[in-house]
């Protein structure tokens, strides 16, 4: 490795001091957007020394990284644990197959003195956790319902079909179209009586509802946090993105992408909280939430509701009986799931035996 190669862990005050002298937003690529940045300095359960990354640098340029989240995690005793989700983790493919990756990795959970949570990872560096003191906590699907074809996957899958790219476009469209119509038939009336109020952070009515279905959660929840959480300001609209003379690692612009939260309410009184975020074909769910499970059909007819109304391609949820429901009562071109399992560093001490790992834990897309 370059003898000009540097190492660094970016805590809170520094990113405050990063976004200041705009550092690493010029060109290249960025480690995450600066709207993303500038939310997570928001964020009062994390302090000014709490480190929210770590960046190898060459050349005044990155060539390394790894996104960190400081967090709490739910104790039942009123205790406060903080602990590190541990998102992303990039390096350069000069760097690939040195130990830069390996050595930054390493770096991180020292600075978070081991106190590490990993969400989900994929199959590619199973071998590599396996190597290192941490524990599986829990195992969950991801699924991904289509409602088309989804033009940009199977082109991305099947570099061959290029050639006939114009004709898969049209395929996709129409199957979308055609699904969308079967869809709204299926939910004809359904949400007659059912009105919204779409809001940008929790008021004292929404907390109250939402308050006990979150008490079991991994993660320690309050009014003030899930009002960062689903706030707007993490994601940044950017109509020409060709323009943008750097690229992101970190979702969060795009010449599409927003968050929709929202009560559900029926005879005036909260039934559901739905908050989802759209970006380009996705409709990615970040909170589903339903008081009386008498209501549960009914706040899936809002959810779809919502998909069909926003044109979408494709519904990520880790949800399994949201995902169950909406298979069995509405008409998808397929799904796809595959397996995460939630990983915990040894040395980050709490009760294992009732964790429960939700969409809304560690989601911070």
């Amino acid at each position: 490795m370059s003898e000009d190669l540097e190492v660094v862990g970016i805590t809170k005050k520094m990113l405050r001091q990063i976004l200041n002298k705009n550092a690493y937003w010029k060109d290249d690529i960025a480690p995450l957007p600066r709207s993303k940045a500038s939310w997570l300095i928001l964020n009062d359960r994390i302090s000014e020394e709490d480190y929210c990354g770590v960046m190898a640098i060459e050349n005044k340029k990155m060539v390394a990284f790894i996104y960190m989240f400081p967090d709490l995690i739910n104790t039942h005793n009123n205790e406060v644990k903080k602990a590190y989700w541990m998102n992303d983790w990039w390096v350069h493919e000069k760097y690939k197959d040195s130990v830069l990756g390996t050595y930054i990795y390493n770096q991180a959970i020292k600075l978070t003195k081991n106190q590490v949570l990993i969400k989900g990872y994929t199959e590619n560096v199973e071998e590599f956790y396996s190597k290192l003191p941490f524990t599986v906590i829990a195992s969950r699907f991801r699924y991904t319902l289509f409602f088309s074809l989804d033009y940009s996957m199977l082109i991305g899958r099947f570099k061959s079909l290029n050639k006939i790219k114009f004709i898969i476009k049209i395929l996709d469209a129409l199957t979308g179209k055609v699904v969308r119509f079967i869809n709204s038939k299926r939910l004809r009336n359904k949400t007659y009586e059912i009105s919204y109020d779409y809001i940008n952070e929790l008021d004292d009515d929404t907390w109250a509802f939402i308050k006990p279905l979150c008490e079991n959660d991994l993660i320690y929840k309050t009014k003030a946090y899930i009002s960062w959480q689903i706030s707007n300001t993490q994601y940044l609209q950017i109509p020409l993105r060709h323009k943008v003379a750097y690229k992101n690692l970190n979702a969060g612009i795009s010449n599409n992408i927003h968050i929709h939260n929202l009560k559900i309410i029926k005879n005036h009184k909260i039934i559901g909280f739905l908050s989802y975020v759209i970006n380009f074909n996705e409709f990615n769910v970040k909170y589903f939430l339903v008081g009386d499970k008498k209501n549960y059909e009914l706040c899936v007819d809002v959810l779809m509701e919502h998909l069909i109304k926003s044109k979408r391609n494709f519904i990520f949820t880790d949800d399994s009986e949201l995902s169950k429901n909406i298979t069995r009562r509405y008409v998808t071109v397929y799904t796809h799931k595959v397996l995460k399992k939630g990983l915990v560093h040894n040395d980050t001490n709490f009760d294992y035996n009732s964790v429960n790992m939700l969409n809304r834990d560690g989601h911070f897309y």
